[in-house]
């Protein structure tokens, strides 16, 4: 009986190993870009050059509590959810020539 119990524990191990290698291949590191795109998103501002995940770029000029007004063109502006922006190109703090 002893043997038996012992043997069903070591055809586990190489379940448990598998989901180790799942763990830091795909779970941990998808959890790390959410954490990232989230500190992005939060850290949006005015003037900030943006890509919506739709591809559209443009450039914020008001910041509201869910959503962002993005000027896409002149007299163009749309209002986005804040989740669909995919990244933000550059501040125009750190373009003062431009």
């Amino acid at each position: 009986m002893p043997n038996q119990q012992l043997a069903g524990f070591v055809n586990a191990i190489p379940l448990v190993f598998v989901f180790i290698i799942f763990y830091f291949l795909i779970f941990r590191p998808q959890r790390q870009k959410e954490k990232e795109h989230a500190t992005m998103i939060s850290n949006l501002n005015k003037n900030d050059e943006v890509v919506t995940s739709g591809g559209i770029h443009g450039t914020i000029v008001n910041v509201k509590e869910k959503t962002l007004i993005v000027r896409i063109d002149e007299n163009v502006k749309i209002e986005v959810e804040k989740s669909a922006i995919a990244y933000r190109k550059k501040a125009q703090s750190e373009n003062p020539g431009a």
